[in-house]
This record gives C-alpha cells, sequence and structure tokens, in this order.
C-alpha cells in the first residue's frame, strides 16, 4: 500500500514536471504582441495628404467597381467615421463618385461608383502611382516603430538554444559559440562543409528571438508607395481584428473603431537568400507596370534575420555586397534613391547571417572581416553524432534502426572510403533508402543491399 502511494506521488509529481515544462516552453514559443496603434480620427492623424487619400480611393473604385462605403473603409483599413467619409464626401461634391444605390440612412452601406469623370481622373493617378491596398503609413511612422523593435534576444543560454535545437544534435561546445554571437545583435559568418547544417541551425535558433514585430502592409515617401508586408516572409501573428477580438472577449464590448488597422503584428521574420542573389535586390524596386516600390530584402527583413546562404557564390563578388553594406551595418541605418531623386533613410534593424562553404578569409579582406564580429565554423559531426542522428533519422522516416547496419555502413562507405560523416547524410541516404525498397515493393528495412545501393546512387566519386 505504501509503495503504490509513493509510486502515486512519484507520478503525480512528474506530471506536475512536464506541464510546467510545457507552459515554460509554451512562455517562449508565444511572442508578447506589441500594443497596436490608435485609430486616427481624422485625415490629419492617418499622417497622409488629404490628395493622396482621395487618389487611392478613385483607383480603388476604378478596380473594385461598384462597392460600398464600408467595405471601401474595410479595403483600405482606414475608419470610415471622420476620415472616410470626408474624403466621400468631396468626391461626391467634386462630381467624381457617385451614389449608385442607397440602403436605408448609413452611408457605410451606400454603393458607390466612379463618375465618367471620376474614371478619367483615376486613370491619370494610375498612369503616375498605381498602388492599390491597404491604406500606407507615413515613412516617419515606420521608422520610429522599427527602431523601437530591435532584433532582440533576451535571457539568451544553453537551455534556451537547447530548447530550439532539440530536434536536432548539436554539441555544446558548438551552442557555446554560437549563443554569444546571436545574443550580441552583431552580424556573424558561419562557415563550413556543406551538408552540416548552418541554414537548418540558424532557423531553429532563430525561434529564440522575442516578441512580435509591429508591421504595416505599405509606407509612403514623397507621394510614392513602398510595399513592405510580403506573405512569402511575413507571417501574421495577429491584426486589429484579431486583438479585438480578444478584447472583447476579457473586456465586454469595444468601439470597432479602436486600432489603426494599417498594421498587423508578425513573427519576426526569417528571409533566406543565395547564390540568385544581385545588387538591385538589395536597393527600392519599382514596378514599372504596376507603379510602386517593392521593399529590399533588407527592409523586408527588419526587426528579424536575413541569412545570406552559399556566401561567395552570388552574381557579385562578396567584396561589392559588404561595400553596399559597410554603412548599414555600423550605423544601423540604410539610405535609397526614389525615381523622383529623392533619397529615404530608413533602419538597418536586421541580423545579417552570411553562411559559406568557404573559409571566410579566402572571400574578403581582413578590413571586411573586422566588421563581422563572430566567425564560427560549423564542423562535421563525430562519429557518435552521426551515430544519433542516423537513429534519429530512422525513427523520423520509419525505418527499423539495426546497429548492426549502421556498423556496416560506417565501416565500408565511410572508413573504407575515406569519406567524411555529413550532418545531413542519414535523412539523405535513408530517404533514398526507402524510394529504392519502395519501386522494388521491399521492406523498409536496413540491409546491405539497399545501404549499399542508396550509396552508390547518392555519392558522386570525383576523383
Amino acid at each position: 500500500m505504501n509503495t503504490s502511494h509513493a509510486f502515486e506521488q512519484a507520478r503525480d509529481l512528474l506530471q506536475k514536471r512536464q506541464a510546467a515544462e510545457e507552459v515554460k516552453q509554451q512562455q517562449v514559443a508565444s511572442p508578447t504582441l506589441p500594443a497596436f496603434p490608435a485609430v486616427p480620427n481624422s485625415v490629419e492623424e492617418t499622417g497622409l495628404s488629404f490628395s493622396f487619400l482621395c487618389d487611392l480611393t478613385m483607383k480603388t473604385l476604378m478596380v473594385r467597381g461598384q462597392i460600398t462605403g464600408g467595405d471601401l473603409a474595410d479595403f483600405l483599413r482606414l475608419p470610415y467615421s471622420k476620415v472616410m467619409e470626408d474624403v466621400l464626401r468631396f468626391l461626391r461634391d467634386d462630381g467624381q463618385v457617385e451614389i449608385k444605390r442607397g440602403v436605408d440612412y448609413q452611408e457605410t452601406s451606400w454603393e458607390l461608383a466612379l463618375t465618367q469623370k471620376g474614371m478619367v481622373s483615376a486613370n491619370q493617378v494610375m498612369q503616375r502611382e498605381g498602388y492599390i491596398g491597404p491604406a500606407p503609413v507615413p515613412l516617419s511612422d515606420y521608422n520610429e516603430r522599427i527602431e523601437n523593435q530591435p532584433v532582440r534576444w533576451e535571457n539568451v543560454n544553453e537551455a534556451t538554444l537547447r530548447r530550439s535545437v532539440e530536434d536536432l544534435v548539436v554539441n555544446s561546445d558548438t551552442l557555446a559559440r554560437l549563443g554569444p554571437a546571436f545574443n550580441s545583435g552583431h552580424s556573424m559568418f558561419l562557415y563550413g562543409n556543406a551538408g552540416n547544417g548552418k541554414t537548418l541551425l540558424s532557423e531553429r535558433l532563430s525561434r529564440s528571438l522575442r516578441g512580435g514585430l509591429l508591421l504595416p502592409y505599405a509606407v509612403e515617401a514623397g507621394g510614392q508607395v513602398i510595399r513592405v508586408f510580403d506573405a512569402v516572409y511575413h507571417e501574421v501573428l495577429a491584426d486589429s481584428q484579431t486583438q479585438r477580438i480578444e478584447l472583447t472577449e476579457k473586456n465586454g464590448a469595444i468601439r470597432s473603431d479602436r486600432f489603426d488597422e494599417r498594421w498587423v503584428v508578425c513573427s519576426r521574420p526569417f528571409l533566406i537568400t543565395g547564390g540568385e542573389l544581385k545588387l538591385q535586390h538589395l536597393e527600392m524596386t519599382f514596378d514599372p507596370k504596376l507603379r510602386f516600390y517593392n521593399a529590399p530584402l533588407q527592409m523586408k527583413a527588419n526587426g528579424g534575420i536575413l541569412m545570406i546562404d552559399d556566401f561567395g557564390r552570388q552574381q557579385m563578388s562578396p567584396r561589392d555586397l559588404l561595400n553596399r553594406w559597410i554603412v548599414p551595418l555600423e550605423k544601423r541605418y540604410d539610405f535609397h534613391s526614389l525615381v523622383t531623386g529623392e533619397q529615404i533613410r530608413v533602419p538597418f534593424q536586421v541580423f545579417i547571417i552570411f553562411s559559406t562553404n568557404l573559409a571566410p578569409k579566402d572571400l574578403v579582406e581582413e578590413a571586411f572581416l573586422r566588421r563581422i564580429r563572430y566567425k564560427i565554423e560549423i564542423g562535421n559531426p563525430s562519429e557518435e553524432e552521426f551515430r544519433e542522428i542516423f537513429r534519429r533519422c530512422c525513427s523520423s522516416l520509419g525505418v527499423p534502426y539495426q546497429a548492426d547496419m549502421l556498423e556496416y555502413l560506417i565501416e565500408k562507405h565511410y572508413r573504407g572510403a575515406n569519406r567524411g560523416f555529413r550532418s545531413v547524410h542519414p535523412r539523405d541516404l535513408l530517404s533514398q533508402l526507402t524510394s529504392i525498397a519502395s519501386y522494388r515493393g521491399e521492406d523498409k528495412n536496413l540491409t546491405k543491399d539497399l545501404l549499399d545501393t542508396s550509396v552508390s546512387t547518392y555519392f558522386v566519386d570525383l576523383g
């Protein structure tokens, strides 16, 4: 009886510890969401000129056709009352917009369309500036918000990083070198043989970033629009509608116009670019057909990480790239030119990771290397680490693990072939094995024949 009671106590204690650990991990994984800016209560508070809002409204009506005032305001992410109401009233009085159909006395439900005069005006506007979408925020607002949301790792230690890479085999020495580099906020080189997980490791460690990032859909500068939000790179954690629902559940009824809907909260971005990178990708790109700008990669990565993979194999020299970023890396701001000739300043709150299979000293001069504070080698796994990676890959791919077959693989195809271990080999060889077994109609087991065939179709003898 006493033994049973002791067992139950031990089980309860273990369950409580596991529950506490799960809560701790959820707290690490769930970033604190920054507060949304207050809703603009007038045209002036949007930071945009009245003429800009009129032009954006007419372009939207030209493309969307007949639409209610409420739907138009939702599309532009602007409150109808005190902002869109004033714009639409002016355009109606000027003969640019007409009411096609009115439902009861609510202006938001009136269906609106451009008049013939409005169509002519809208076409003229489209010829010089073609952006249609959520209303942008002023560049000054964007700069202020980004500068107040720097890339920050808080309380980073080995335990924190270990949780980020718990599904990978990473030795403590490597984490001990990576931790201070990430914690510093300065850029770094990761170098070493291909296939040892430099990219995967960086992606996992990026999970240690704290907090969501408040980001606008677009930015206005000198009458030009720069699209910042990119669904390819930015994962929305919350928009103003989500926040509204959460607050409603906690505090009861809440005004629907509480937040500035031109902003969203995203995960801290993690962007990867490789050999396709060109210098032009680092500049404001004006689309001559759409007639607005797309933000450069480093601007899209603001508040997060930009990884230059295969550094040294881009369609430009490493020297050219680093010359372009000498000032931004040190000053934390960047300059861009618009087609109007105006030069604008934007934050460079980006953690840059240069990843290469080459030795850094073979890529750039010492003067450039000094600007990249941390140079860390991601070396080949030890034999013990290789065995652990192989065992985990067997489990994830549904291949029964057999220690004697792994010994056969290492003895014949690594020691016997004088071949070095790579972290990616187990996953690739086992994937190869399962494909071969499936084609043959065999069980996906570790056999000498399947291992030999996998090796012969994976490795290439360049000698």
